[in-house]
């Protein structure tokens, strides 16, 4: 044995071993235990490449599942890749943003087969990293998010549910990103706080206060609150407003939500353009007109703005605000009015509320039984009070809007009859010189066909009135148009244990689902793990997984979240290159903490690499120091008794540990235990032959068990090295050929 651990020469030859051996196959080995042990891989992007948080999941996931293999469990590491519809497609417009193009020089269907070839010719990478990083993954039965099979599945599911009246169609106000082209929904928005002009502006009679006055337009109403004495006479009365564009009559209404303490106690209702607004406009609207939408989908003003039709929303507010002051109608403005304001979670950019007939799943029938499952204790999360957190969004979690207006993704199973609702029917498309428009169908017909149309396609919105029928095929072609929207990631990632394990290998969702463990980052509890458990109840009668493992960011060594502005990212990569893979993987979960963010720096895997090398020396300094009589025939010596109790008592304390999921202590224990006992002690009382030979041998292999989970590819390379030496061949220490399917040390 060389004197140093390289690391670079041993991890690829490693990794090719096991995979030659087909060691990561739970069908490869007869199992001695009836225990099964599953995780369900968290699908990274297919075509990008891994950044730490990857590298932490596939660590922890990683060892969870080398401890049960060497349990003998009947042990499978599922892997698969998501499509990530809104971030792939917005990767690819960035792409074709710089060629000249946008989405819409394609019809959908080009424009899908595209970003597919994109994905595709990227697939591999972060397979290739996950690999580089140890991850013992079955890659036999790896799965990507938009197999036929899958998709099959999940359509299969909105059906369902649309049966079971838990799917429905509404106009309601969505969360728009104009600069992404789609909704998102409540949990999919960033909040900031950011300073707004407050412009308090004359409202007939009335002073009101608002950081929107360019929506004046669709306004239908005042509201005050039924006890602000300063409003009484008003109430129920309407009021004449004038605005740059027009005069016209709104009614004052009382409403508890109103805050008397904001601005003048009086606000301007825009239902179309604002949450709260819209949520009062529906209790009151028996005696309010209809409202009008004044923004469009492209973050424009439109025809009800008049003059200013045509703007962008910031250029039209300034536009209207200088009118205003002209009119003598704006009568203050408070410039460090600070506000919380909704942002796409993509571009940063202001979301927009605005007015969609979108597809809505009930949340509410789905959210019970996984609230009465974590009172139970039937499902437990592991991870610094993020039991709470989760019950919280169940408790508060509104109907979830599923509908996408992005291409690359499962599109909707959805077809809307276009007799008599031509004229209520809006559609994007290629026209005959590959230019995109946007017109009623009944206008496009006029000069096109249908099936020309169909084609070149890229959008359709049809109105709440228009009937629809669910289905997968044309209900009765040229009578029917479908649907372009796509379901919202979340909604195909939220069924991934089913369908991955489904589309896996014949018989695995029988003999895997549920699985043991769901392991994945704080940060997608809200977007992920509960639409998970809340879907795999509904498909199947189960929770998809028993325990939740949540792991915490990974912070820069001063405890900063890592940016690329800020220039302090970690590149996963560069410290495997640098330090080796199990150098990494110790840094990143020693002493870290269930649902706590963990800082790493050079230091951290300075002392990684170090323990590889005290791993790999100690093994070196044991086999020069080997002899046939030592090994065979050494009688007991005075502190074999005492060693073997110990060695018994490390090995329980680092088993109970795993098994409670405390992986951080668990490595710590390991650490510790080996440096400063087993090296510094053990190995020195050997040298003074205070302990057998025989026993100092079978201590480092039962530290080599212990230590490969976290360790992988050091302590097989010792292994190999080890089992291949006549004496030690012969001495029947060595159960397996390879450490990695080798039975986990009993105490």
């Amino acid at each position: 044995m060389n004197t140093q651990y390289n690391h670079k020469q041993h991890e690829k030859n490693i990794y090719q071993l096991w995979e030659e051996s087909n060691s990561f196959n739970p069908d490869s080995n007869p199992k001695p235990s009836d225990d099964r042990f599953c995780i369900i891989m968290p699908p990274p992007n297919a075509n990008d490449p891994l950044h730490i948080g990857h590298a932490m999941f596939v660590t922890i996931e990683d060892i969870l599942i080398r401890y049960h293999r060497m349990l003998g469990d009947d042990t499978l590491w599922l892997p698969g890749t998501d499509h990530a519809g809104i971030e792939t497609q917005f990767v690819f417009e960035k792409k074709l943003k710089k060629e000249g193009k946008s989405r819409f020089s394609f019809d959908r269907k080009t424009l899908y087969q595209k970003i597919w070839n994109y994905v595709q010719k990227n697939s591999d990478l972060s397979i290739n990293q996950m690999k580089q990083l140890g991850a013992s993954a079955d890659w036999s039965r790896f799965s990507f998010m938009l197999d036929e099979p899958i998709i099959e599945m999940v359509l299969e599911t909105f059906k369902k549910l649309h049966d079971k009246k838990l799917i429905y169609r509404d106009l309601k106000l969505v969360n728009f990103s104009p600069a992404a082209g789609t909704a998102y929904s409540d949990l999919e928005i960033k909040h900031e706080e950011r300073n707004t002009p407050l412009y308090y502006i004359q409202y007939g009679p009335l002073v009101l206060a608002t950081t929107r006055p360019e929506t004046i337009f669709g306004d239908v109403a005042v509201a005050v609150h039924p006890d602000d004495k300063r409003y009484q006479k008003w109430i129920n009365k309407e009021i004449k407003i004038s605005n740059p564009v027009k005069t016209f009559l709104v009614k004052v209404v009382a409403d508890d939500s109103v805050d008397m303490d904001f601005g003048t106690g009086a606000v301007k209702i825009t239902p179309f353009h604002d949450h709260s607004d819209f949520a009062i406009w529906q209790r009151h609207k028996k005696g309010l007109r209809q409202p009008q939408q004044v923004i469009d989908f492209d973050g424009r003003m439109m025809e009800p703005a008049g003059k200013y039709t045509g703007m962008k929303v910031a250029q039209a507010r300034e536009a209207v605000v200088g009118d205003m002051q002209s009119m003598n109608l704006i009568k203050k403005v408070d410039r460090d009015y600070r506000h919380t304001i909704a942002l796409c979670y993509k571009t940063k950019s202001v979301i927009e509320p605005l007015p969609l007939s979108q597809f809505f799943i009930k949340v509410e029938p789905l959210v019970k039984p996984v609230i009465k499952a974590l009172n139970s204790g039937e499902i437990k999360v592991y991870g610094a009070g993020h039991d709470k957190i989760l019950k919280h969004w169940l408790t508060n979690l509104k109907d979830w809007n599923i509908s996408r207006q992005v291409v690359w993704g499962i599109q909707m199973p959805v077809w809307y009859q276009i007799k008599n609702y031509e004229d209520q029917i809006t559609v994007g498309y290629l026209d005959k010189d590959k230019s995109f428009v946007s017109k009623t169908l009944k206008e496009a017909l006029k000069n096109t066909t249908l099936e020309k149309i169909i084609n070149g396609l890229q959008t359709l919105r049809a109105s709440r009135s228009v009937p629809y029928k669910v289905s997968q095929a044309n209900p009765k072609k040229g009578d029917w148009i479908q649907e372009t929207d796509t379901f919202d990631t979340w909604f195909s990632s939220s069924q991934w244990p089913v369908t991955a394990l489904k589309n896996a290998q014949p018989g695995d969702f029988e003999r895997f689902y549920p699985t043991q463990v769901m392991e994945t980052g704080y940060d997608i509890l809200p977007f992920w793990v509960m639409r998970m458990l809340m879907m795999g109840h509904f498909m199947t009668g189960k929770f998809p997984f028993k325990n939740i493992y949540l792991h915490g960011l990974i912070r820069d060594s001063k405890g900063n979240k890592m940016s690329k502005s800020k220039g302090n990212v970690v590149n996963p990569l560069q410290v495997t290159e640098k330090y080796g893979t199990d150098a990494l993987r110790m840094a990143l979960v020693i002493r870290s903490s269930m649902g706590l963010d963990k800082s790493i720096g050079e230091p951290d895997f300075k002392a990684g690499r170090n323990l590889t090398n005290k791993l790999w020396n100690a093994a070196r300094f044991i086999l020069l120091n080997l002899n046939e009589e030592g090994l065979q025939n050494e009688a007991l010596k005075e502190l074999d008794i005492q060693f073997k109790n110990k060695l018994d008592d490390v090995v329980g304390q680092i088993t109970q540990q795993i098994n409670q999921f405390q992986i951080g202590l668990a490595a710590e224990t390991l650490y510790t235990e080996f440096w400063h006992w087993f090296c510094d002690q053990a190995i020195e009382q050997s040298k003074q032959q205070k302990i057998s030979q025989k026993n100092i041998v079978a201590g480092l292999l039962v530290f080599l068990k212990l230590a490969h989970p976290f360790t992988p590819y050091v302590t097989e390379a010792v292994w190999q090295i080890l089992q291949k030496e006549k004496l030690l061949k012969d001495s029947g220490l060595f159960e397996k050929e390879l450490l990695i399917t080798s039975p986990w040390p009993k105490a």
